[in-house]
């Protein structure tokens, strides 16, 4: 009985950390099926759907973590596109005094922090750029719109800020 036990917590165990392994590139679009992504990844941390349908699924690594990957599955259930989403070209796809709260979302997926200001709220991400850490944030306008983006690196590590413009 007692070895029985322990068997069952070592697979256990083993299932787990095979599980915390799979990475994105684990993953092949056209190949891959939902079913892979929740078997290998876990649960995402977001689900939403576009308006083609298809099923979006988010994997934060926030607060700390510096990547989000967005997995898109067809009506197929097979993989479509892998998108790490916290890079420096999607923050290029928002524009001040354009870009909604709502397409900022879409295109950065979950923030790590929120804040809310006397002059707009804002939303930022932990993210690495080169071997920097900062975060990239996203101040909104009364109308939900982009007043500003900005990167802040840490200071401890050589850090400033980079202005986006707004």
């Amino acid at each position: 009985m007692l070895m029985t036990m322990t068997k069952m917590i070592f697979s256990l165990l083993v299932a787990i950390v095979l599980a915390g392994c799979a990475s994105p590139g684990d993953f092949t679009p056209q190949q891959s099926t939902i079913t892979d992504v929740r078997a290998r990844m876990g649960s995402p941390t977001d689900i939403r759907f576009a308006g083609n349908g298809d099923e979006l699924w988010e994997y934060a690594t926030g607060p700390r973590g510096t990547e989000t990957y967005l997995f898109r599955f067809g009506k197929d259930g097979q993989v479509k596109a892998i998108t790490q989403l916290l890079t420096e070209a999607q923050f290029g796809k928002i524009v001040p005094n354009q870009t909604t709260k709502s397409g900022v979302r879409d295109l950065l997926g979950q923030p790590s922090n929120l804040a809310f200001l006397r002059n707009g709220n804002s939303w930022s991400w932990h993210v690495r750029i080169g071997a920097r850490d900062g975060y990239f944030v996203v101040r909104f306008g009364p109308n939900n719109v982009v007043a500003e983006k900005n990167i802040i690196f840490d200071a401890a590590r050589g850090g400033g800020s980079q202005d986006d413009g707004g």
